[in-house]
């Protein structure tokens, strides 16, 4: 859906920071309002979704249990294929 949200779960002892969580929460917002800058109409709905979005999705993220092995990170040998 929206390539520019990264994926925040990661192995044991490597948690999401608030600030990566909150980063995620607004991209997300964009994409489903189609809104990229907010006006002064829509900024209070913009950001209470935002701070909404962020406390369930570290909610989320405490209650799923950590990825057993790190990510493999792709070549850009690989990524050019």
């Amino acid at each position: 859906m929206c390539r520019s949200i990264k994926r925040l779960r990661q192995p044991a002892g490597i948690d999401p920071t608030q600030d990566e969580v909150e980063q995620a929460a607004r991209q997300f917002v964009r994409k489903i309002s189609g809104i990229q800058h907010p006006s002064s109409r829509t900024e209070d709905a913009f950001q209470r979704a935002i701070d909404e979005i962020s406390v369930i999705a570290a909610q989320l993220l405490q209650d799923l249990p950590p990825l057993q092995r790190p990510r493999r990170q792709s070549t850009p040998e690989e990524i050019t294929r």
